[in-house]
């Protein structure tokens, strides 16, 4: 299989960028990973966790995933290993730094290799997967959110209350340098075929709704990644919302 990726970011309408993207395809096929991270701590906090996450995680896969010997079954525990390093970087930095204590970070990492997709994330930012028909999330939401809509499918809270409650995005797991709450990788990993499209992104790209990224997904599934890119954030900037979070995201075709 070979892959055709594209990215973008924005601050939306924060002062500072907390969002940091690495992208590894060195081939165009075979073995590849984006490692996405969306801080929080406030400037020179929630930015530098945000770095130093995805810049841990980035070198540590660049030696580990691409050797000969690593086999399907072995890349969800190298992905783990890579989660707790970049989690043991934070404390460090903490431990030197303590005028940013208390920052922190989500962390949604894809790895496709050998036609399936694997995955490692902690927090709230969301792996979409599109069939060729539905889009749909596929890794967990560590936030309070489900848990709100679970009450309000439940009858226990008024839909509208539901939609706009102060806490749907509290996280219940973060990376910050101590032990993680919770740690959501897939085992076993996700088979790909031509024509699915997988979309990586900071919980910024919702404020569009999943109908809306998937209408847009649906109409532009025969273009290419970098005009997927393009119409999903031309949708967002035309919200124009005035608490437009920072957003970042890649697009991966499998072609």
């Amino acid at each position: 299989m070979m892959y055709d990726v594209a990215a973008a970011a924005s601050k939306g309408r924060r002062d500072y960028q907390e969002d940091a993207v690495a992208i590894d395809f060195p081939e165009r096929e075979g073995r590849g990973f984006i490692v996405l991270a969306d801080g929080m701590g406030g400037h020179q906090a929630g930015d530098i966790a945000s770095r130093l996450v995805v810049s841990e995680i980035a070198e540590f896969l660049k030696d580990k995933l691409y050797e000969d010997e690593v086999n399907e079954g072995g890349i969800p525990e190298i992905l783990k290993e890579a989660t707790l390093a970049a989690n043991a970087s934070i404390a460090s930095y903490v431990k030197r730094n303590r005028n940013v204590a208390g920052m922190g970070t989500t962390l949604v990492l894809p790895v496709l290799a050998d036609g399936h997709l694997y995955w490692v994330s902690v927090g709230d930012s969301p792996l979409y997967v599109f069939d060729g028909e539905d889009l749909r999330q596929v890794n967990e939401d560590h936030s309070l959110g489900p848990q709100i809509d679970m009450m309000v499918k439940s009858g226990m809270l008024d839909p509208e209350k539901g939609r706009n409650h102060p806490d749907r995005n509290c996280l219940t797991s973060v990376l910050m340098g101590s032990a993680i709450a919770k740690i959501d990788c897939n085992k076993p990993p996700l088979a790909l075929r031509k024509g699915h499209i997988v979309i990586v992104s900071s919980d910024g790209l919702q404020f569009l709704t999943d109908e809306e990224i998937h209408k847009i997904v649906r109409e532009h599934q025969n273009a290419r990644s970098s005009d997927l890119v393009d119409a999903l954030m031309t949708a967002v900037e035309k919200l124009d919302d005035p608490d437009q979070d920072n957003v970042s995201f890649a697009v991966i075709k499998v072609t």
